[in-house]
Order: structure tokens, then C-alpha cells, then sequence
């Protein structure tokens, strides 16, 4: 696979190196030339000095030969336009971005190229909520430009689904329960698997199903205490004063 990577800070060149090691074929794109001599040699791979956000400095360098662009630049402003370029200009089937601003990551969506987002203030919260909460739906990773969710929710004693078989829950519709972690340990789920208290189960779940899921298996109304029926894990930004 071959994969552009816009910015070398240390979060682009960590992808590269970790991308190099997998066998795959990468490109840095880098406009501080001082970065370019003082790092080139820590990771194998092409190095290229030009602004990923001017299309003039782009000519020639085999961008539509990419199967994977990532916009990994400390600028929000730049990721969106790297992505936008990426995806208009040159086709690349996916398109990656890291969002500095967890205001900005409302941008980041299929309208700017942008297939699939990054914020790491968000993948924070939600899993120091995976660690401590119980009962409730955690929001863990989202697929399919946001349309598909990877949910975790710990079993209170009070859940409807403890002392009950998979099998018997009634799962919605686009949900499936893909792993049970038992202390500490993976239990592949099946119909005649039991439930208990303490168990945490992880599901893959369209977005309209989240709703379902919770009050399913958490053991309290969904917004009971006033969060969103979606989650409290999830706190999708809104449209912020100042910009990128």
C-alpha cells in the first residue's frame, strides 16, 4: 500500500515509521526544510519538501498513485485543505486527518475529503469513561464516515441483559455484540452465552441503533440524567465562533 503523509511533526512521522515497518510504501510531505534535515534520516522512507496545501508543489510526485493520504499536521486549517486536495484532485480512495481542535471536529467529513477523522482530546474521554462508568454507553471509535460505531457498555446489576442468554436480549436491529471482556479475559459471543453483572460488552452498532442499545443494556431511561440518548461518551462539537 502506498501512503502520503502531510506534516512530519512527531505524530506524522511516528504513522510513517510504524507504516515503513508493516512493508509499506511511504511519502512524507514536509515544507520546513530545517525539519527535513534534522529528521529525514530517523525514518526510511521518501521524503519530499513541499507545501501539501499548494497544488503547484504537489506536480509530479505520484499523489494519484496513492491508495491513502493522511492529513497529520498540528494545523486544522491544513488537514482540511490537504484533505480536500487529496480526495478532489487526486483521487485517493482514503483520505485520513487528525483534528487538533475538538471545536473543528464537525468539519471533518466527507464534504472536505475527509473519510475518516482523528481527535485524540476525544479518544481521551472516551476511554477514561470505558475505564470508570458503568451503566452507560460508551462511544469507543467511529466507521463508515460515522455511520457504524465501535460501543462499549458495562453491566450494571441492575441491566435488563444480566442473568439473560445473548441469544434471549433481542438485540436492534444493525447491532451485533462482537466480544464479552469477563475479568480481563475475551469470550467469543454466542446465542448461549450468559450475562453478568460486570460484564463489558462491545458492540458494532449503526448510529440510529445506539438509542436501543442503551436502554437495552444499561439498566436506567437513556438521557435520564439529561445526556443525549446517544451516549454521554459522545460530545459531538458544535459549530465553533472562532474557526479553524
Amino acid at each position: 500500500m502506498k501512503v502520503a503523509i502531510a506534516g512530519a511533526g512527531k505524530v506524522g512521522q511516528y504513522i510513517a515509521a510504524d507504516l515503513v515497518e508493516h512493508g509499506h510504501d511511504v511519502i512524507i510531505l514536509e515544507q520546513d526544510s530545517d525539519v527535513i534535515r534534522r529528521d529525514s534520516g530517523k525514518v526510511p522512507c521518501t521524503w519530499i519538501h513541499a507545501d501539501a496545501c499548494e497544488p503547484f508543489e504537489l506536480q509530479g510526485i505520484g499523489l494519484d498513485t496513492c491508495d491513502v493520504m493522511v492529513a497529520a499536521t498540528g494545523d486544522d486549517e491544513d488537514n482540511l485543505v490537504v484533505s480536500l486536495l487529496a480526495k478532489q484532485e487526486y483521487a485517493i480512495p482514503r483520505v485520513l486527518a487528525r483534528v487538533n481542535h475538538p471545536k473543528n471536529h464537525w468539519m471533518f467529513n466527507e464534504s472536505w475529503g475527509v473519510d475518516a477523522a482523528v481527535s485524540p482530546p476525544h479518544l481521551l474521554t472516551a476511554l477514561v469513561e470505558e475505564a470508570v462508568s458503568v451503566g452507560d454507553l460508551v462511544r469507543l471509535l467511529r466507521l463508515e464516515k460515522g455511520k457504524v460505531s465501535l460501543v462499549e457498555v458495562t453491566l450494571s446489576d441492575r441491566s435488563f441483559a444480566v442473568g439473560k442468554l445473548i441469544g434471549e436480549l433481542g438485540m436492534p436491529q444493525d447491532c451485533a455484540v462482537v466480544a464479552v471482556v469477563r475479568n480481563e479475559h475475551v469470550i467469543v459471543p454466542r446465542d448461549e452465552t450468559p450475562l453478568i453483572a460486570g460484564d463489558e460488552l462491545l458492540c458494532i452498532a449503526a448510529a440510529e441503533a445506539e438509542t436501543a442499545i442503551e436502554e437495552l443494556l444499561s439498566g436506567r431511561p437513556p438521557g435520564r440524567d439529561g445526556s443525549s440518548p446517544d451516549g454521554r461518551a459522545d460530545r459531538a462539537p458544535e459549530l465553533s465562533s472562532d474557526g479553524v
